[in-house]
């Protein structure tokens, strides 16, 4: 199990606990809407860092990005293995391709 899915299970557990103790169970209790703006509010400042070319900091937003969206995603109970699935089908075509075929 990598770091993403170990992660992810994380999440998923937490879906089950106190929001009071635990971030993770704060932010799914809000409901999908608060997790979806969160990860918005992550992303955006991912893309800061990426304009102003901070490698430190882009990596610490990245990885708040990937975390916010894992969370995100279990909010609307689509599992990390769902997403791989749709990116390994995605494998070896063309993204103008695979774009064009939605």
């Amino acid at each position: 199990m990598n770091t993403l899915e170990r992660l992810a299970a994380t999440i998923e557990a937490r879906k089950s606990a106190d929001p009071d103790s635990s971030w993770t169970a704060r932010l799914l209790a809000a409901g999908p809407e608060k997790a979806a703006e969160k990860f918005g509010e992550e992303a955006i400042e991912a893309i800061i860092e990426a304009t102003k070319g901070d490698r430190e900091r882009l990596t610490s937003e990245a990885a708040d990005v990937l975390y916010h969206l894992l969370v995100m995603l279990a909010a609307r109970d689509v599992s990390l293995a769902d997403v791989l699935a749709e990116l390994e089908r995605r494998e070896g075509r063309s993204g103008i391709d695979e774009k064009a075929g939605r």
